[in-house]
């Protein structure tokens, strides 16, 4: 019997539904929600980042506005905060669901990646700020072509997460490395019908954008100090919001380029998951009506 603690995942794309299966397994199962989400840990952006505070009730959740957005949260602080927040959960003996969509966040908490750790160089940083975001990613493929082609859509659209992912091949030679994981894990992820997906996709982003919120969001956010080429950074709703706020495309424009960009993304986001998939690691699918089957799986999990 292996004396590791034994954590819930509940992965899929953007609209999957996600967040409600975790809430649902959370509240039948005496669980905390761990949030696996690389925007979702700064304060104040809420809507453009789907966090639906409201749905967790009194149910706790962390990971999630642990961060200002005018600095970078990077995978290293996320995994040392997962692995805080799970090791506290498990000592009042709840159980931790971890959710969310980054893949690179949730491989590297359960495959256990070793990163490297590497030091400031002030005068790489200097050199490197003057690349532009393609360069760097054109010295990111030359270091480690896998890990390219693996970097999620935030962290493809933030330069400064990108000159130091340079520093640390540039110092070390690797990014991360995998060791023994810490956990006896459970996967669940979601999996919609194309069609059916689209259709999420879209409403969702409509139901924002008609309500105006999504846009004010995006507008308080730069009133209170963020700029906005940190905002087009975050990418989707943050980086076309920010364009439209700046006169750079009008809303049609804005309403057209999020459309694609939002099914774009989860099509990457469901790309990576399979990939990690046909590396070994076990996902139970499940499609986004199946809560009674999720929770069938999870008392198995955690009686056995």
């Amino acid at each position: 019997m292996s004396d590791k603690n034994k954590i819930i995942v509940i992965l899929g794309s953007t609209a999957s539904g996600k967040t409600a299966l975790a809430v649902e397994l959370a509240r039948k199962l005496d669980g905390e929600i761990v949030s696996a989400d690389s925007r979702q840990v700064y304060r104040g952006m809420d809507i453009g980042t789907g966090k639906d505070l409201e749905s967790y009730g009194d149910l706790p959740y962390h990971l999630i506005d642990v961060a200002d957005p005018k600095e970078v949260f990077d995978l290293a602080q996320f995994k040392k905060l997962a692995e805080a927040a799970i090791a506290d959960i498990t000592s009042r003996a709840k159980v931790p669901i971890v959710v969310g969509g980054t893949g690179l966040y949730l491989e590297a908490l359960i495959s256990n990646f070793q990163l490297a750790e590497v030091p400031a160089d002030d005068s790489l940083r200097e050199e490197l700020e003057r690349k532009t975001i393609e360069e760097l990613f054109g010295m990111i493929q030359k270091y480690n072509t896998n890990f390219a082609a693996n970097i999620n859509n935030s962290d493809l659209n933030n330069k400064r997460r990108l000159i130091r992912y340079v520093e640390v091949f540039a110092g070390s030679g690797q990014v991360t490395k995998k060791a023994e994981s810490l956990y006896q894990t459970l996967i669940i992820g979601l999996d919609c019908p194309k069609e059916e997906l689209q259709s999420r996709i879209e409403a969702r982003l409509m139901k924002r954008l008609d309500e105006q919120e999504m846009v004010e969001e995006v507008n308080d956010l730069n009133r209170q100090g963020v700029a906005w080429e940190r905002l087009e950074s975050f990418g989707l709703e943050y980086k076309f919001i920010a364009w439209y706020l700046q006169d750079k495309i009008d809303y049609e424009e804005m309403v057209e380029r999020l459309q694609k960009a939002s099914w774009q993304f989860a099509k990457r986001q469901l790309t990576w998951f399979r990939r990690w998939e046909r590396s070994g690691q076990k996902i139970n699918w499940l499609g986004p009506d199946d809560g009674a089957r999720a929770y069938e799986l999870a008392l198995r999990f955690l009686r056995d």
